[in-house]
């Protein structure tokens, strides 16, 4: 939920070192070997143009290791307690670094794997340079989850249809997109949906789009749950 928002951007502005951070606990990386793994805190990598972040960040968290193949290829382990409050955001980061009217296009498919029980969400999770707003696009949810914010009505964009959430966190503003009915593969094209929040509904101007990040916002997955991105794809003209 981006009630919490604001330890996103502290992960994304991590260096490389901080991954010798405190490991949580134990959990298992998948049966074949995997490129790069961690099961550190804040463990973080880069591989082909994406960071990847395992990003335990929520109080009462439990165990969690992230695995990648690549940049977007990979899943995690995760065995968090069934109490309320998030407690990661594991996620693969990709730098946009372009202006709102500069940009030609931005778009990204995903497939992804998720359990059906515990309580998370799916979603992208997309940054201005000056994380004054945080524009979150929940592909699918399960469990006692939900956005911050009031509802502002549904809205067709970008090939999906969602339910829009306006809120404040106490650090930045927060636009939440909630996919009317889960998906775990597609094609979202992000631009519509950047211009309508700018254009239509006049909630920022013309901000440069940094970070975009897509993952899990995992509050529980007692027992032991694997989240996997079988692929992902960001492209931006």
């Amino acid at each position: 939920m981006a009630t919490t928002a604001l330890r996103k951007v502290t992960m994304a502005v991590l260096a490389p070192a901080m991954a010798i951070g405190a490991t949580v606990g134990l959990a298992s990386a998948p049966a074949s070997a995997a490129v790069w793994s961690s099961c550190a805190q804040y463990g973080n990598t880069s591989l082909n143009g994406y960071t990847l972040y395992n990003n335990i960040w929520g109080s009462g968290a439990g165990a969690q290791c992230i695995w990648a193949n690549s940049g977007t290829n990979w899943g995690v382990n995760a065995n968090h307690p069934n109490t309320g409050g998030i407690k990661s955001y594991p996620n693969a980061k990709k730098v946009i670094n372009k202006s709102i009217t500069s940009l030609g296009s931005l778009s990204s498919s995903y497939n992804v794997t998720v359990p059906s029980s515990g309580s998370y969400n799916t979603s992208y999770d997309i940054w201005d340079t000056n994380y004054d707003y945080e524009i979150m696009l929940w592909m699918n949810k399960t469990g006692a989850v939900g956005p911050l914010g009031t509802s502002q009505g549904n809205v067709t964009l970008g090939g999906h249809t969602w339910t829009v959430y306006k809120g404040n966190n106490g650090s930045n503003d927060v636009f939440s997109f909630i996919r009317t009915s889960n998906s775990s593969s597609g094609t979202v094209n992000v631009l519509p949906i950047l211009k309508w929040i700018k254009d239509t509904k006049g909630w920022f101007g013309n901000v440069t789009i940094g970070d975009l990040q897509f993952g899990f916002e995992i509050t529980s997955s007692s027992g032991g749950l694997d989240f996997a991105v079988n692929s992902e794809s960001v492209s931006s003209s």
